[in-house]
């Protein structure tokens, strides 16, 4: 190949690439996007009353193409795609006022009337993302409250904040270090999302085109493509939600499996609390997508 011919076709991949990000995160009302390997959407749900509902999530892949050219030819493109996963990152991190841990490879956020939170996947170690969230909250002024849980794969810590109570929750599972950190807000919860009192609320939807299976509790629910796929987005969205879709379950911790028509089953344990609603979305590619909502 000649290097006029290569030098072309880096060029054309820069700008195909930048055509991809050309529309601003910050200023849509809504959509999904992707870059190289990351793919991200978002969306913003405003009403009366200054009312304004975010969320945020992204999936990040790591693959490396085997071919010299297409490597070369990554090169601009992946360029690209890091700056939108930075520019990414600090918009989630300035619009939920909480902190991101590097190296994630799966994220989703909210920032609602009623809770902030952030819920992430990395493969850095447990102690070092322990460490990084102590730090970081500890400099936002964050006090760690008396009785944390602490073990080796393990951690339960609630802080009293200037803006009323908050929780981080980690554990390690297979090569990823889980995290969960979030604030909830002085609202309360409409009915079709607020949970039965002493117990955790699931809502499950579906963002793909595919149908998909989701298994909690030996429970087995199958969604067509797209149902409920909006629960996240505001308090009326998930109160829209069929109580098909809905699971209430006692406090603990549960392992939920997704099966996405044409990818493999992907499973993953989560801790909850009492008085916590959750929405799992099956996401991009068969991933799951847990956001706290309550």
């Amino acid at each position: 190949m000649k290097s006029r011919t290569l030098g072309a076709l880096l060029i054309g991949g820069l700008i195909a690439a930048t055509a991809v990000l050309a529309r601003p995160v910050a200023a849509s009302p809504g959509g999904e996007s992707s870059a190289d390997s990351i793919r991200f959407g978002w969306s913003r749900t405003s009403g009366s009353d200054n009312y304004v509902d975010q969320t945020w999530w992204a999936v990040r892949g790591h693959d490396t193409p085997d071919n010299f050219v297409d490597r070369l030819l990554s090169i601009p493109v992946g360029a690209i795609a890091r700056g939108a996963s930075a520019s990414f990152e600090a918009k989630l991190s300035d619009d939920t006022g909480l902190p991101l841990p590097e190296g994630w490879a799966l994220t989703t956020a909210k920032n609602s009337p009623l809770i902030r939170s952030v819920y992430a996947e990395t493969p850095r170690d447990f102690a070092t993302v322990l460490g990084f969230y102590r730090t970081e909250l500890s400099e936002r002024g964050w006090t760690e409250n008396d009785n944390a849980v602490l073990e080796p794969d393990r951690a339960v810590i609630a802080f009293t904040t200037a803006h009323g109570p908050a929780l981080l929750r980690l554990s390690r599972q297979d090569d990823r270090t889980i995290t969960e950190l979030s604030q909830r807000k002085r609202a309360v919860a409409t009915a079709g999302l607020q949970p039965k009192p002493g117990q955790v609320r699931l809502m499950l939807g579906n963002k793909t085109d595919d149908n998909a299976v989701i298994t909690v509790a030996e429970q087995t629910i199958k969604l067509a493509a797209h149902a409920g796929e909006k629960l996240a987005n505001s308090d009326s969205a998930a109160g829209e939600l069929p109580d098909s879709q809905k699971i209430d379950l006692p406090p603990g911790r549960y392992k939920i499996t997704l099966k996405v028509d044409g990818s493999a089953a992907e499973s993953r344990e989560f801790e909850v609390a009492a008085n916590e609603t959750w929405g799992l979305l099956a996401g991009t590619d068969g991933v799951l997508l847990p956001m706290r909502l309550y």
